[in-house]
């Protein structure tokens, strides 16, 4: 069974920094396009980062030059470094991606998210 898991969330003041990782378990060929979104309380989601398998990225204007997505392709993991946060950062944060797998193909899939919250 495919699964995304988030990890690295959690509570930081105004102007830190914060990681998060996203690894997918299971049988997998590839990850197409891994994203990260957010959704804060009351309000839709939103992309905030992506990438291709190849290294170009996406990003929303809010924060760009703040937050960087990489990847790992041998470890199955995308990961959003976060930098200099801001209490409008404060939200719960999916990854999402086109996985292909050996037994069923291209699929989307979606982690459960990691709360982010930036106060002081």
């Amino acid at each position: 069974q495919v699964q995304l898991v988030e990890s690295g969330g959690g509570l930081v003041q105004p102007g830190g920094s914060l990681r998060l990782s996203c690894a997918a378990s299971g049988s997998i060929f590839s990850i197409n396009a891994p994203g990260w979104y957010r959704q804060a309380p009351g309000k839709q989601r939103e992309l905030v980062a992506a990438i291709t398998p190849i290294g170009s990225t996406k990003y929303a204007d809010s924060v760009k030059g703040r937050f960087t997505i990489s990847r790992d392709n041998a470890k199955n993991t995308v990961y959003l470094q976060m930098n200099s946060l801001k209490p409008e950062d404060t939200a719960v944060y999916y990854c999402n991606a086109d996985i292909v797998t050996m037994s069923f193909g291209g699929m989307n899939y979606w982690g459960k998210g990691t709360l982010v919250t930036v106060s002081s």
